[in-house]
């Protein structure tokens, strides 16, 4: 079992090269020696039927493995009926789009506390996960895995105790584990070779070794202020922040786990993508040869 490395959305690169269309990308990531890209919906969901059939059409033919961000401004942790109703909204159509493409995977993003305490926002958002979940499977998309994400902000709901409980609420939900989301609103704490794997024991511990060594991931440095948490993101080559990519590599590789890593670097996804397959290769040959 071997991890998948891709980008979310279409890096600097893309354009620069010539392309504009997002049905070219699939065959473009095949040649950059990649694997996976995580379509963008953040902003809202946009795209038409035809366009995203032409995607996964173009990924099926590349073999490029396919998932799908939901809109950023869904909130589950949010009690009110109003808010509930427009998420469960934006995450069918999410799902609808993803149908289309053939991707498999929608990832969304937990809520913020809205001056609730934590275990207040957590019981709202599992019982929102449920729903969505129900109604999910409900309107055909059964076979679509939900992933709430890690969240980089201090106030928001989202660090890995709370996604991996969110996880486990019913099936057909799988984390998004963002690490540098976890470096930002830690502060700068969660990184290194221990802390990573303590991490991925924890995520074993509680979703099973079947789920975790498969968990959706995304992965950047990011810049974190001390009373906010994450600020903004950067690309491999600006070092001041981090999280180091090598300790997530190493660990992967020697677990022999199989991920979906999608790169969020600014700009740079494709280059730092494959900075961090390269790297996770060369310690799966290293594990081989022991």
């Amino acid at each position: 079992m071997r991890a998948k490395f891709g980008t979310a959305g279409n890096p600097e690169n893309f354009a620069l090269e010539g392309f504009k269309k997002s049905k070219d990308m699939p065959l473009w990531l095949m040649g950059k020696g990649l694997e996976a890209y995580e379509y963008q919906c953040g902003k809202g969901v946009n795209v038409g039927e035809a366009t995203a059939r032409e995607i996964g059409r173009q990924a099926a033919l590349a073999g490029i493995t396919l998932s799908l961000h939901a809109p950023y401004f869904v909130n589950p942790a949010n009690p009110d009926p109003d808010s509930q109703e427009k998420t469960a909204g934006y995450v069918l159509a999410a799902c609808q789009v993803a149908r289309w493409m053939g991707a498999g995977r929608v990832v969304i993003h937990t809520g913020a506390l809205q001056k609730r305490t934590r275990e207040a926002a957590l019981t709202t958002a599992k019982e929102s996960f449920r729903m969505l979940r129900r109604r999910c499977d409900d309107a055909g998309y059964g076979d679509i895995l939900l992933c709430p994400e890690t969240m980089g902000k201090i106030n928001q709901l989202g660090d890995l105790e709370e996604v991996l409980a969110l996880s486990n609420v019913c099936e057909g939900l799988l984390p998004c584990v963002d690490f540098g989301h976890l470096y930002a609103r830690s502060l700068g704490l969660l990184e290194g070779q221990e802390e990573t794997a303590r991490m991925l024991d924890r995520m074993e511990e509680v979703l099973g070794l079947d789920r975790a060594r498969v968990f959706h991931s995304h992965f950047s440095m990011i810049e974190f202020t001390p009373k906010g948490g994450e600020s903004r993101h950067l690309t491999f080559d600006q070092t001041d922040f981090g999280p180091d990519y090598r300790p997530l590599c190493r660990e992967l590789a020697r677990r022999g786990w199989g991920p979906t890593i999608i790169c969020e670097s600014a700009g740079t996804q494709d280059v730092d993508a494959l900075v961090m397959k390269e790297e996770y290769l060369s310690h799966c040959q290293d594990s081989a040869g022991n």
